[in-house]
């Protein structure tokens, strides 16, 4: 039988890992074609941010050697960029001229930081914070520059920002928010986060906004400028104020989009050929940005794609950990809480441990933990499975309620609707 042509455009995580799954369901379907626009084969682009802290190598993050793919006969064809997805002729086509044939097309272009629209965001030694050759730049000038401004006080923004001052730089993180990581934490957790990593060395300016990026004389950036007229020294400007679905392939082909490539609960485009995998794809309204939600995607798409037909993604409800070494975080689905919830909350100032959780008709619905997140794995499959607390309600605060009779400190305990 002739195999049919599975072509893939993107060689991270997400796609990769379909590729993992079809395989195990069906080798011998497709021959395999992957365009990666990085020099790279797949690595764990989570691990980053340890890389720039000096905890981990690049060596280390890779997850699949260029053996993996010759094992399973792969072409890999790295740093090719595709410009064009011919959808009458059927075929991919890269920058340097290089095409392939499909059957089925595998999308899996992730996302792309998105740069401020600012003066000088062009100016030499501002970057995003994204890929192997980002995370080099942020530590070649470590060695030789002093300060670096991070814009944005989101996950990534603070793991670039602690990886930076390890790395001996004087670091400011610029966010525009009145708190810390306002998506994944609440106020409280927000400020007890601030406190300790100011407390590590870190500099912080909330609530500002950047106005431009000034020019030291020689091309590179020099200071930033805020809407306040105040001016800081930056040699190294970080951004890390979102990220944008890498859609402009599917929109340029003519596939529906809507901040990312919109897909079904099989992860199949307009087009029944073409499925869309990770960052860059819009699910029931969403683009998941987090790994768990990706991998779980990943499954769904390579049932269809092995012609099984029978696996259907509905969405997910997505947990939080900081990866700021030290320092314990974890939140999970709506943990701030709002009409008709109610919410338990938990203060040892002395411990540094603030937990919250949100109730709804006797369900847990979001739990936002700093300090002790012991119990976060739990608490999250409670969340995920609509599980009745009523029964436990009262060991709720303590966790798994085998771990409920243990002693606990005399912890101040206050409940509002």
């Amino acid at each position: 039988m002739k195999k049919l042509k599975l072509v893939m455009i993107g060689n991270g995580m997400a796609g990769v890992r379909t590729l993992e799954e079809l395989l195990k369901l069906s080798s011998e379907l497709y021959d395999i074609t992957v365009f990666g626009a990085e020099p790279h084969t797949n690595y764990n682009r989570i691990l980053l941010s340890p890389v720039l802290a000096g905890e981990q190598t690049f060596e280390e993050i890779e997850l699949n050697d260029l053996n993996w793919y010759q094992e399973h006969n792969i072409t890999l064809l790295l740093n090719r960029t595709v410009v064009e997805i011919d959808r009458v002729k059927r075929r991919v086509i890269a920058a340097d001229g290089s095409s392939a044939e499909y059957d089925r097309l595998l999308i899996a272009t992730g996302s792309t930081p998105f740069m401020l629209p600012i003066p000088g965001n062009t100016l030499q030694g501002v970057i995003g914070y994204r890929d192997i050759a980002d995370t080099q730049t942020m530590i070649d000038t470590a060695r030789t520059h002093r300060h670096a401004v991070v814009i944005g006080g989101g996950l990534l923004g603070l793991e670039a920002a602690n990886g930076l001052m390890l790395r001996g730089m004087h670091v400011t993180v610029v966010h525009i928010g009145e708190w810390l990581l306002e998506r994944q934490l609440d106020k409280t957790s927000g400020q007890l986060l601030q406190s300790a990593l100011e407390q590590r060395g870190l500099h912080f300016r909330l609530g500002e906004q950047t106005q431009a990026l000034l020019d030291a004389g020689n091309g590179r950036v020099g200071s930033v400028q805020f809407k306040n007229g105040d001016i800081i020294p930056a040699d190294l400007v970080v951004m890390a104020a979102g990220i944008r679905p890498a859609s402009e392939l599917a929109e340029q082909a003519g596939l529906p989009c809507n901040r990312g490539i919109l897909v079904n609960d099989t992860l199949q485009t307009y087009d029944p050929r073409i499925y869309a995998i990770g960052e860059c794809a819009s699910h029931r309204g969403i683009a998941y940005g987090l790994v768990a939600p990706l991998f779980e995607q990943a499954k769904v798409c390579a049932n269809h794609l092995a012609q099984l037909g029978f696996a259907t993604y509905k969405g997910s409800v997505t947990s939080t950990k900081l990866k700021v070494t030290g320092i314990d975080l974890f939140s999970a689905g709506d943990f701030m809480g709002g009409e008709g919830t109610e919410t338990i909350t938990l203060r040892d100032p002395v411990g540094g441990i603030y937990k919250k959780l949100v109730i709804k008709d006797d369900v847990l619905v979001g739990a936002c933990l700093y300090g002790d997140t012991a119990d976060g794995g739990w608490y999250f499959r409670q969340i995920r499975e609509h599980q009745g607390i009523a029964a436990i309600r009262d060991h709720l605060m303590f966790g798994e309620p085998a771990s409920s009779a243990a002693g606990h400190q005399d912890l101040t305990l206050q409940e509002a609707s």
